[in-house]
């Protein structure tokens, strides 16, 4: 349920036009966009979720996750939990190293905050999901610079203030937050990832929805205040939002290069964000009352951003108030009605579909576990059942449109998921699988040749290569080929 208020554009000051130039600049430059939301005077003036992704579902965060550690942190800090300049390893003794080196001696509760713990690259690389105790793993890595003397960006420094809140207030980090951040924000149902040894992963694994991601960010940008409440003590609004480290030269067009706070960026033209990988953006305009949020799919954070200085900025702050434009108006909400992820394109039609519709194809020993899949075509919707390490999973594929379900394929957890899927040509079928509470979607591409299959997984954005699988199989009575 909307719980922030709503308004339009002109009674904030904004042109409805603009805000409708902007959305289409946003969609033909940056493919990929799940939601947006805009607000200017605490007022959300225009919303939209690129089909099949909506409102009420949550979407994972990455690193904007890092962002409401830092807010557990500020609250620590005004209960007289620690203090910036405390100790990490004082404050997480019990999984200190025997020897402790002088420049972990000297890294701060500040230095996490700032990335500037002394490690040359980001330490999570260092612990894997069979490591039962990342904290222990972390503060074992050699400490190579002194703390505090370069910023590398670093998710393990996260995990660690993570681990800090946990220590000292007996709670999960997502527990300790719930009655003074979340609860006063009214966000309900957050799920956040744990280590195995049940701390929350502080730098990334947070999910709620997007309003309530502007709810978070539009409280930082009334200095820490939402409605009448102070949701967030004002001097850490403050202090978490400004440049604390230098990130590179801030003359270039980078948004990146523009500084760091306590884990939040700083961004162009006197802007701050919120910044999770793959297109997660909070960015607060205070010079202008504004806030953006973007949920997506996408390596191109950097053209959205660019996008909003060029189409937002020329348009915020030269009015409080505009005359309504109800022509305008509408045309904006009809266009933010009927925003569309791109389905996968082909003529949804082949004789083919009689000949392996119902067949399974089975495939050789694979990085993917897959053991085989079966199409089963119809009228308005066709069916993808795939026998994996995990089991048998049917998901609905939707012609010219997206179908909603949930599946444990793929990944090999349980997901809600949107399928659709057509014939690009006479031989060749394409299916498109949305996890519709992340980031990532995968394209599965079939190319049929007699009894055999070819079949590639590919997958929309990822850490590694977005090459999953490419596999041959044969239907199921016939000899099994590489």
């Amino acid at each position: 349920m909307s719980r922030l208020p709503r308004s339009t554009p002109e009674q904030q000051g904004v042109s409805s036009a603009a805000v409708s130039r902007f959305v289409d600049a946003l969609e033909n430059g940056v493919p990929g966009l799940h939601s947006l939301m805009l607000l200017r005077h605490g007022h959300v003036i225009a919303e939209g979720w690129w089909r099949p992704y909506a409102a009420e579902l949550p979407h994972a965060l990455f690193s904007i996750s890092k962002s409401f550690t830092s807010t557990a942190i500020g609250f620590a800090v005004a209960e007289g939990l620690l203090s910036l300049d405390d100790s990490v390893v004082e404050l997480l003794r019990d999984d200190a190293p025997e020897t402790v080196s002088d420049n972990l001696s000297a890294m701060t509760v500040r230095h996490l905050l700032t990335m500037t713990s002394g490690h040359a690259e980001d330490s999570v690389d260092s612990v894997s999901d069979d490591d039962d105790n990342w904290t222990r793993t972390l503060l074992a890595l050699p400490v190579p610079l002194a703390p505090g003397s370069q910023f590398v960006y670093d998710s393990g420094a996260s995990y660690l203030l993570s681990a800090i809140v946990q220590t000292l207030s007996g709670e999960r980090l997502l527990d300790f937050l719930t009655p003074r951040l979340l609860e006063p924000l009214g966000i309900v149902g957050a799920t956040w990832e744990q280590s195995p040894s049940g701390i929350d992963a502080g730098g990334w694994g947070l999910s709620i929805t997007t309003e309530d991601v502007a709810a978070f960010g539009l409280a930082y940008l009334q200095g820490g205040r939402l409605g009448d409440a102070q949701v967030v003590p004002a001097d850490w609004a403050d202090a978490a939002t400004s440049a604390q480290v230098e990130t590179g030269d801030h003359r270039a067009g980078d948004d990146d290069a523009q500084g760091y706070g306590f884990q939040f960026w700083r961004s162009q033209h006197g802007a701050y964000r919120a910044d999770g990988a793959f297109g997660q953006l909070s960015v607060a305009l205070p010079e202008h009352d504004a806030l953006l949020v973007l949920t997506g799919g996408h390596a191109d954070k950097q053209r959205a951003l660019t996008l909003a200085w060029e189409h937002l900025l020329p348009v915020l702050g030269a009015h409080e108030t505009l005359p309504a434009d109800a022509a305008e108006q509408t045309r904006l909400a009809q266009r933010l009605a009927r925003l569309t992820s791109p389905l996968p394109l082909g003529d949804e039609h082949s004789a083919l579909a009689a000949t392996v519709g119902g067949r399974r194809f089975a495939f050789p020993a694979n990085s993917g576990h897959l053991a085989s899949v079966t199409l089963d075509f119809a009228a308005h919707s066709d069916t993808l059942t795939l026998v994996d390490a995990f089991g048998e999973h049917r998901l609905e594929l939707g012609s010219g449109d997206w179908v909603g379900g949930s599946s444990s394929a793929i990944f090999g957890t349980a997901a809600a998921v949107a399928g659709a899927g057509t014939w690009t040509d006479p031989t060749s079928y394409l299916a498109t699988i949305r996890f519709v509470e992340t980031p990532f979607a995968v394209s599965l591409s079939f190319d049929f040749r007699g009894d055999e299959v070819t079949l590639g997984v590919d997958q929309n954005v990822s850490f590694g290569s977005t090459r999953l699988l490419r596999t041959v199989g044969r239907t199921a009575n016939s000899e099994i080929q590489e």
